[in-house]
């Protein structure tokens, strides 16, 4: 009878893996966005191939050209062309990338900075906790996009100066949630048998604490990269970001608004592929914390 119930019990167990890849499976949200965010970066990784034309060739003749669906568009330009007779759809295959770069790079800067800030702050704790948290607290009260733009507009606006202000602004969400999950953790038995052993404070935080907290820093670099890429738009909308002709989304939305009545594609399109993007970054967030979490969230 023993045999039977442990038998049972044995074919009924289930590995966190298969219980994460269920969890994954049936979440909408995440296979919602694995699909929008694939869209993207497809478009941006074979954009080399299948661009029809180079993003940075003028026609004039060809300058506002409407897409294929429209009065007088065509297949030779699908989306139109722009005010200098560029491609439409080619600057916005090009302009991916640059969105995906920035967005990948920022999480990363601002992630090195905050992670090992809050680490160091929750494990640590007392002053040093203190410490961090007020550089936090200080952080919060600054407007982001204010301060980018007035850093920005004094060092000169390029793609590399863009990333890196923004790598230094955003840090705080890796740094509270890192702290948050450090300070629960730390005085778990696998991390008080490390400090038993004669591990070094730093070796325990990289080995020990931090790959058990990998899944609420995923959430954190989802949650960076969709506001690293609203904030470059905002800031080549406003022409201090990427300057042209780099064929950044914000630039191309700038560019058509002086078309917006007439020729409100010029603006809609760049506009519809942001929200795509950003839409599809959140909603694999989310699903990620929804599955990772104990009990799941559907």
């Amino acid at each position: 009878m023993v045999q039977t119930h442990s038998k049972n019990t044995a074919e009924v167990e289930v590995s966190p893996s298969k219980i994460i890849r269920r969890r994954i499976l049936a979440h909408r949200g995440i296979i919602l966005g694995c699909f929008l965010l694939l869209i993207i970066i497809l478009m941006a990784a074979l954009a080399p191939v299948l661009a029809p034309h180079d993003p940075y060739h003028q026609v004039l003749l060809n300058r506002l050209k409407p897409p294929f669906w429209m009065t007088g568009g065509s297949w030779t330009h699908p989306l139109g062309t722009d005010h200098l007779g560029r491609d439409y759809l080619s600057r916005l295959m090009y302009g991916a990338q640059i969105s995906l770069l920035i967005g990948l790079a920022t999480a990363l800067i601002s992630g090195c900075i905050g992670v090992f800030l809050g680490l160091v702050a929750g494990y640590f704790g007392g002053r040093i906790d203190q410490l961090v948290m007020f550089l936090v607290t200080v952080k919060l009260s600054v407007p982001t996009i204010l301060v980018a733009l007035a850093v920005v507009q004094l060092v000169g606006g390029s793609l590399e100066v863009v990333i890196l202000v923004l790598g230094m602004l955003l840090w705080h969400q890796f740094t509270v949630v890192t702290r948050s999950v450090t300070m629960q953790i730390r005085d778990m038995d696998y991390v008080t048998s490390a400090r038993t052993i004669g591990l070094s404070a730093m070796r325990i935080l990289f080995t020990e604490i931090l790959p058990n907290i990998s899944n609420q820093i995923i959430v954190v670099v989802t949650l960076t990269m969709a506001s690293a890429i609203v904030i470059e738009a905002a800031l080549s909308f406003l022409g201090v970001g990427i300057q042209p002709p780099l064929p950044s989304w914000g630039i191309m939305i700038a560019e058509g608004k002086e078309h917006i009545f007439f020729r409100a594609w010029l603006v809609l399109i760049p506009g519809t592929a942001l929200l795509i993007l950003v839409l599809g970054i959140n909603l694999l967030g989310d699903g990620i914390r929804d599955v990772t979490v104990p009990g799941g969230r559907s």
